[in-house]
């Protein structure tokens, strides 16, 4: 088996072709508030984001991959490293799924396959997430996946009413 596959899932570089998934779920104002997008996207600056990605991680300190249904040969989600520390061994995650291809276990898959590159491939020692105490299916998948809750920020993230809570998830090397 490949690195980056499994027999369900495939992590592969973003291509050209993604402009138009991408666009969708960047200016999706629903997803802003879990990641560090306060505006909308155009697609001249997700065309150039899209010719810079073939830039290396230890480049760019970063890395987001497509994560496609094998079966369907459809792209459903991204996975990220960002934050890449190669001296200290570490990098964070963040996964989105698009709804539709949501609880179908390709969010698992792609953790896992991401988590053996970062580790085997990358050295690092551990990977992190910040993940909201209120999104419960993204605290139950990362659990799932092997990561533990290591701390609690506070009123961390504002949403539509008030400020809500994230945990710092972690999962360490062997």
């Amino acid at each position: 088996m490949k690195l980056l596959e499994s027999t369900t899932v495939l992590l592969r570089a973003m291509e050209p072709e993604d402009l138009d998934v991408l666009y969708k779920w960047e200016n999706d104002t629903r997803l802003w508030r879990y990641g560090s997008s306060l505006t909308p996207y155009s697609r001249y600056a997700l065309k150039t984001y899209l010719s810079d990605a073939r830039l290396d991680i230890f480049h760019t300190r970063q890395l987001r991959l497509m994560i496609v249904l094998k079966a369907e040969e459809a792209a459903v989600g991204t996975i990220d490293l960002y934050d890449f520390d190669p001296v200290n061994g570490r990098a964070g995650v963040g996964i989105l799924i698009d709804e539709r291809y949501r609880r179908r276990g390709a969010g698992a898959e792609a953790l896992n396959l991401i988590r053996t590159y970062a580790f085997r491939f990358l050295q690092l020692k551990q990977l992190y997430a910040f993940v909201p105490e209120r999104n419960v299916p993204s605290m139950t998948l990362f659990r799932n996946c092997g990561y533990g809750i290591s701390g609690k920020l506070t009123a961390w993230i504002r949403n539509e009413l008030d400020f809500e809570d994230v945990y710092l998830m972690q999962t360490v090397a062997p």
